[in-house]
């Protein structure tokens, strides 16, 4: 058996309930593209699960999802090209890495997103209110909150005159959050060391050299392959000692500093009405993409004390969430 023919079987067997049994009437054929570990996404799963079980949607009756995992960043256009060989009525392939396998892979069949970093400089989209194409969904606005992140993070470490930033080179959308980055960098007098990994065997050497270049402090920029190594880069800043503003609250809950970022749970389950929409005769080009509307910022003071910090009772007070 293939790599990837392996890889998918593991999908199927990781979600039973994209049941494969004909039934009476339609089956419309929903064909997940995931980057990582299926366990680590399964929160995310279950959101867009029911997202569409709130529209009346279930497995095995009038949907099918056909889950395809992809281990590596060039292992993504296989599977989306067996997506696109199942003939799939849509593709839901929630970030912008995801996206743009999809991508290549299509230009018909419809493709679903929920948490993009930026579909419009990614080109994946034309502009949010008229996408054109066959692509839409909803973005997490990455650019925006990955400045605000180096915000609150200066002004928790208000000392702080040195910051790391990770970021991936597989990530198309980090090339235009760094670029915005710098600038607000200069206006808060820091200074910006960025260290890249491409996969996540390289992020405890990416931590031990912002260590060695003198950051004050790390900014991780969010992407897929954060998004699922949450115990490893919570567990890497604490033993390098940084503290670290992360892009999910996931990233908190397993040990991480803090967060800022939007309710990724929320947009993944709203991207079901887009789903459903597209399943019902809607072209992805007349759905506008949805921003979010709400973001959270999060504190773990357990790790705070871990490392020695002090935060301020009126920084506290701002967070939407403390773990203690």
């Amino acid at each position: 058996m293939r790599r990837r023919e392996f890889i998918a079987a593991l999908g199927s067997v990781a979600w039973p309930l994209a049941a494969r049994a004909q039934h009476a009437g339609k089956v419309a054929r929903i064909g997940y593209l995931g980057f990582g570990a299926a366990l680590a996404w399964a929160p995310r799963v279950e959101s867009m699960r029911a997202g569409l079980r709130d529209l009346g949607y279930s497995e095995g009756k009038n949907i099918a999802i056909e889950f395809r995992w992809a281990e590596t960043v060039s292992q993504l256009r296989d599977m989306a090209d067996d997506l696109v060989r199942m003939n799939v009525d849509v593709i839901f392939a929630t970030s912008s890495t995801e996206v743009e396998a999809a991508r290549q892979a299509t230009n018909t069949i419809p493709i679903v997103f929920a948490t993009h970093a930026d579909p419009v400089g990614t080109k994946h989209v034309t502009s949010l209110p008229r996408p054109g194409g066959n692509i839409t969904g909803l973005t997490m606005v990455l650019t925006d909150v990955t400045i605000k992140e180096l915000e609150i993070l200066k002004e928790a470490l208000p000392q702080a005159t040195r910051i790391g930033v990770l970021w991936s080179p597989t990530m198309a959308s980090h090339t235009l959050v760094l670029q915005a980055i710098h600038t607000t960098a200069l206006k808060l007098g820091l200074e910006l060391r960025l260290v890249p990994a491409r996969t996540a065997e390289e992020f405890d050497g990416a931590f031990a050299r912002m260590v060695r270049e003198g950051v004050d402090g790390a900014l991780i920029i969010s992407s897929a392959l954060t998004r699922g190594q949450y115990e490893l880069l919570a567990h890497l800043a604490l033993k390098h000692r940084l503290p670290s503003m992360f892009g999910t609250k996931d990233n908190v809950q397993a040990g991480g500093l803090m967060s800022y970022a939007p309710d990724l749970y929320d947009l993944t389950r709203r991207a079901a009405t887009y789903i459903d929409n597209i399943l019902k005769g809607a072209k992805p080009a007349d759905l506008p993409v949805q921003q979010p509307t709400k973001f959270e910022l999060v504190i773990n003071l357990k790790t705070a004390k871990a490392l020695g910090m002090a935060i301020p009772e009126s920084f506290l007070l701002r967070a939407d969430e403390v773990i203690e």
